[in-house]
């Protein structure tokens, strides 16, 4: 039967406004870095998907070379959204990225103008759309000016490809800086900026969330779990075909005696809020204003489900972020 999304998506939804631009996302947004490239059953996917909108999450993030293979994720989204999602296309946010290796020659990476126009038209035809909402720059070109790859990020807009643009894997804040005045002189605001933030990682703090919010641009953060390292996952040991398992993005080297005493502190904390370890670092990274959004993955519905739940309960308070502070800084041996 033809998908029809749930008439109450919106009721209980919280979103949030990206920095000072017209640009707004639900708190938690759907990634889909893995679990949605060939290697997994476009049904599952599917599932996952649609869960996802009817339950408020209607901003769903990818890139030229998610997969795998690189490309597959925005072909397998494309097809869904074809088949399935076209009648909401007007509520949906997506966005792609173009930065990282993508095919051969000196053209197939980085920030050059001419990969930046040729990836998001491979992307638009893959994602069978005439627009993405967000287009981003995946990674500084230390060999490219920023003003030329910002100039192709305007270009996409000024050419009615992209709504909004971003940028991702700008840590400090000289370049992001820089990206907002070659932005500028282009007539186009940087509305977001998408980096690394969790628990474990927190060099955002240095210097870069603070400048984010006096630019106005608002924050969407990736790996707010760790790669599951913020997870009840690794607390008894490494499941086998875990990430860890498998040495993808995190291996078993990861999981040190000093992890596993500060993860199991974190999990007591969130347990007396009733809550998983999963869905306090969630918490924690929304805490923060100028975060408009926390970007998940998820393998299955039950993930996606339970990791929303985050969204039930109450803010942290003062006196959590104390006692989750002093866990982080105590010496863990």
């Amino acid at each position: 039967m033809p998908y029809s999304a749930a008439s109450n998506r919106y009721e209980s939804v919280s979103i949030a406004r990206s920095g000072r631009s017209g640009l707004q996302l639900p708190r938690i947004s759907l990634g889909l870095w893995n679990n949605f490239g060939d290697d997994r059953p476009l049904e599952t996917q599917r599932a996952i998907l649609l869960r996802a909108f009817d339950l408020g999450v209607f901003h769903f993030d990818l890139a030229n070379n998610y997969g795998p293979p690189a490309g597959s994720a925005e072909s397998n989204f494309g097809r869904i959204v074809h088949e399935d999602l076209r009648p909401y296309r007007d509520e949906i946010v997506i966005s792609t990225k173009a930065g990282y290796d993508m095919w051969p020659g000196p053209y197939g990476e980085w920030g050059s103008r001419k990969t930046m126009r040729a990836s998001l038209d491979q992307s638009l035809k893959r994602l069978q759309l005439d627009y993405v909402d967000v287009y981003y720059s995946h990674r500084p070109d230390p060999n490219t000016p920023i003003e030329e790859t910002m100039a192709a990020l305007a270009s996409a807009v000024h050419q009615g490809k992209a709504l909004y643009v971003g940028i991702s894997n700008y840590y400090t804040v000289a370049e992001t800086e820089a990206a907002v005045m070659a932005l500028k002189a282009e007539g186009v605001p940087l509305s977001i900026h998408q980096p690394r933030y969790n628990l474990f990682d927190r060099d955002i703090e240095t210097g870069l969330l603070a400048a984010l919010e006096d630019l106005g641009v608002g924050i969407i953060a990736f790996s707010p779990l760790a790669q599951g390292l913020l997870t009840d996952r690794y607390l008894q040991g490494i499941p086998t075909g875990s990430r860890a398992a498998k040495g993808r993005w995190v291996t078993e080297s990861d999981i040190t005696e000093s992890y596993l005493k500060r993860a199991r502190a974190l999990k007591e904390i969130a347990t007396s809020r009733n809550q998983s370890l999963a869905q306090l670092a969630i918490s924690w990274v929304l805490r923060h204003d100028a975060v408009t959004s926390a970007l998940v993955g998820a393998s299955s519905v039950h993930q996606l489900e339970d990791t929303l739940r985050a969204l039930d309960a109450p803010p942290l308070s003062p006196a959590d972020l104390e006692v989750i502070e002093a866990q982080m800084t105590a010496d863990p041996e």
